[in-house]
């Protein structure tokens, strides 16, 4: 079956499998409406047992989108050290990358999430929770909604996951490995040295979750500072530290750490950065 005739077919099999959307009416869609609403009806579905022909068609789907994307391995991406000269400690394991988080094959990605830990339920979102979800497949929301069942069995019903915490999951249809769910701290005024903590906290926790399961390379996206509000300049400033922090510890057990942004201005922050170490050694 042809591209086209894959997309028609999961498409009509998403919709039998939606309570509300059975009749949605699809005829004469774009190739590129078609795709958005596969993704809407995949971001909306909630928790519940996935038939295994739905899955495998899914799979089928999304594998052939990463393709059309194209996979960026670690030796696709140089290190700081040879993109900058950088001479800032583990240069030579530290990496600044722009692009989409979701096309890396390397140990881990990391997304984040929100305290219900089971992704972005609006149709299309452009948010790093969407992305991840949407381009692993619907089984990450059927693992991460497991955890939170058993932690909802331990903790009690109301349980939300707490900032600062991470979580491992499978890659599913992505590249990577694995993904770390950590949920970043949410800026409602102004910043504070408690929040900052919280952020802390999530880089360092996910690099321990590393640990624990020999993860030797890792993704961090730019956590909280999207539809959490945290300062962009002042979030990289921490990741930074911290990650250069864990390096000098745990370096010998880390080959890689990327720091993928997405945005123009993230990159410029990132590298002013290294460019603001550099003028002072």
């Amino acid at each position: 079956m042809n591209g086209t005739g894959k997309t028609d077919l999961l498409l009509e099999k998403l919709k039998e499998d939606s309570a509300e959307y059975k009749e949605l009416e699809t005829t004469g869609y774009s190739p590129e409406e078609k795709k958005n609403t596969i993704r809407s009806l995949m971001n909306i579905r909630m928790p519940g047992e996935l038939s295994k022909a739905l899955v495998n068609l899914q799979d089928e789907y999304l594998q052939e989108e990463l393709q059309a994307k194209g996979v960026v391995t670690l030796s696709d991406i140089p290190t700081i050290e040879e993109k900058y000269n950088a001479r800032v400690p583990f240069a030579e394991k530290i990496s600044l990358w722009q692009g989409d988080i979701t096309r890396l094959r390397i140990g881990a990605i990391v997304n984040a999430a929100n305290s219900q830990m089971l992704g972005c339920f609006v149709p299309c979102h452009r948010c790093i929770d969407n992305a991840i979800h949407s381009a692993a497949g619907m089984q990450l929301r059927e693992e991460c909604d497991r955890i939170m069942q058993n932690r909802r069995m331990q903790y009690g019903r109301r349980y939300g996951e707490p900032t600062g915490t991470a979580t491992l999951t499978s890659g599913y249809n992505l590249p990577c490995d694995h993904v770390i769910h950590t949920v970043g701290p949410i800026v409602y005024g102004e910043l504070n040295e408690m929040l900052c903590q919280d952020l802390q906290n999530c880089y360092e926790n996910v690099l321990k979750c590393c640990l624990e399961h020999d993860i030797r390379s890792v993704a961090f996206c730019c956590i909280s500072t999207g539809e959490f509000h945290f300062p962009n300049d002042k979030a990289a400033q921490i990741a930074w530290e911290t990650v250069k922090g864990f390096l000098e510890k745990y370096g010998d057990r880390m080959e890689r750490v990327v720091f993928n942004v997405f945005k123009d201005s993230d990159l410029r922050i990132y590298e002013k950065i290294l460019i603001s170490y550099n003028s002072v050694v």
